[in-house]
């Protein structure tokens, strides 16, 4: 008998455990999937950044993002990410690239890159 009941308490247990880590905290479990989206983000709008400084010195002026992947001033085959999309804001003094997150994961954060090339957080 006392066997039984062990065998029952450590059946409980472990239905207990599976469903904490596993059912309960489905989204805290995949929410480090969205570090690499965001890390990622933050590169192609560095990448982008400088193709915009490229085109500026060759062409004197900063352009739109469509202009620098149709110019082939930009490398990227698809200037995108998984939860996020890019944009270009250009002037004839200055640009912002903006990388927006779409997600609605927790913590999803937008960023963007101007001429100074360092990534901040978009208010």
């Amino acid at each position: 008998m006392a066997r039984i009941l062990s065998l029952l308490v450590v059946a409980v247990i472990v239905v207990v455990g599976y469903t904490y880590f596993f059912k309960a905290g489905g989204s805290a479990i995949s929410a480090p999937h969205s570090a690499p989206n965001a890390v990622g983000a933050q590169n192609d709008i560095l990448t982008i950044a400088q193709a915009e400084r490229s085109y500026q010195v060759e062409n004197g002026s900063y352009v739109p993002l469509d202009k620098l992947l149709s110019s082939g001033a930009l490398g990227m085959e698809k200037p995108a990410r998984e939860g996020y999309e890019y944009n270009v804001e250009s002037s004839s003094t200055n640009f912002r690239v903006v990388a927006r997150c779409t997600g609605a994961a927790a913590g999803c954060s937008s960023f963007f890159v101007d001429s100074s090339m360092s990534v901040q957080p978009l208010p």
